[in-house]
């Protein structure tokens, strides 16, 4: 990573979340709030879910890719950029370099998605495959960047990116007004650790709630741990949700201000996916609906009436839908 990517302040404030949202206008989209009465009425509840699945690159991480490399000085910029990802961060960082002009390398393992795969090599980038069983994909981007001298675009770890996904806090209660709590999906904690520091910021009494695979709980153990846990490579459903542990920067984010993390089966994830395409007509990989399955199957406190819940992400392959 570039020394200036380095340097910057470990937690966004939130005039960076803002900056971040001016920054990043022209490639992540303002994506659509839903609404389905249907859905409300299992989960008595009112729901407003963030279609991030509709955004560009069919998920959520656009929003910290751009703002990670639109701020990079030019002059590093030009040297190209490294990325390690599952999937969707790769594709949003391969999206982010074609749109400055410059070169994108990616390291993602060999059971990633193909669609995902052949969606970000459809951008120009070069993809390194890897095990994420027996190598570390850290150390690969590592060894590369040196050799190169491109910057390395963490997929949630970095002030950048979390300013970048707290974009999303801003635009959901600006037009859903009022909330009792926003809901999210947890990987790294990039994403949630944004979007808690915008809406405790626009409104201190909402509960940020986060939401792991129960076979991928790092987070939820961290918290109970009081410290950074690691687990072994988990093999949920949920490919996006698969990081080990939290970020080093984020999970002190977590700590401070997410109220709680909840946990969902595999089951809950395969019936929710079918109900939001179903019912809600709309397509939901399997991480980016773990936070609606938590909302569907109870796992929320009671008492909250006005909920928005982050649908993180659509990009699935037809196997693995078909699968389902």
């Amino acid at each position: 990573m570039s020394d200036s990517a380095a340097t910057v302040s470990a937690v966004p404030a939130f005039e960076e979340i803002q900056a971040a949202a001016r920054r990043i206008e022209g490639l992540a989209k303002r994506t659509p709030l839903m609404t389905s009465r249907g859905f409300d009425a299992i989960a008595n509840t009112a729901t407003y879910f963030k279609c991030e699945n509709l955004q560009t690159g069919g998920a959520f991480k656009i929003r910290g890719a751009a703002n990670f490399v639109l701020s990079i000085p030019e002059a590093e910029r030009k040297r190209g950029v490294i990325a390690y990802s599952s999937g969707n961060h790769a594709q949003a960082v391969a999206i982010a370099a074609q749109s400055v002009g410059i070169h994108a390398t990616l390291v993602m393992p060999k059971d990633a998605p193909q669609s995902k795969v052949e969606a970000a090599r459809s951008r120009g980038a070069r993809i390194i495959l890897y095990d994420r069983f027996t190598e570390d994909r850290v150390g690969i981007s590592k060894k590369l960047a040196e050799e190169s001298g491109a910057t390395t675009v963490p997929p949630f770890d970095h002030p950048w990116i979390m300013a970048g996904a707290g974009t999303l806090a801003l635009e959901i209660l600006e037009e859903a007004g009022e909330l009792d709590a926003i809901v999210c999906p947890i990987g790294g904690g990039g994403m949630i650790s944004g979007c808690a520091i915008a809406a405790k910021h626009l409104n201190p009494a909402i509960s940020v709630i986060g939401v792991e695979p129960a076979d991928a709980n790092d987070t939820f153990l961290s918290l109970r741990a009081g410290h950074r846990v690691s687990i072994d490579p988990p093999a949920t459903i949920a490919d996006g949700l698969r990081s080990p542990m939290p970020g080093e920067l984020t999970f002190p984010v977590i700590q401070k201000h997410v109220d709680r993390v909840v946990l969902v089966s595999e089951d809950e994830i395969r019936e929710t996916v079918k109900h939001l395409l179903m019912r809600l007509k709309i397509l939901v990989e399997p991480s980016g609906a773990v936070s609606a399955a938590a909302v569907l199957f109870g796992k929320l406190p009671s008492g909250l009436r006005r909920v928005g819940v982050v649908l993180s992400g659509g990009n699935m392959d037809w196997g693995t839908l078909a699968g389902l």
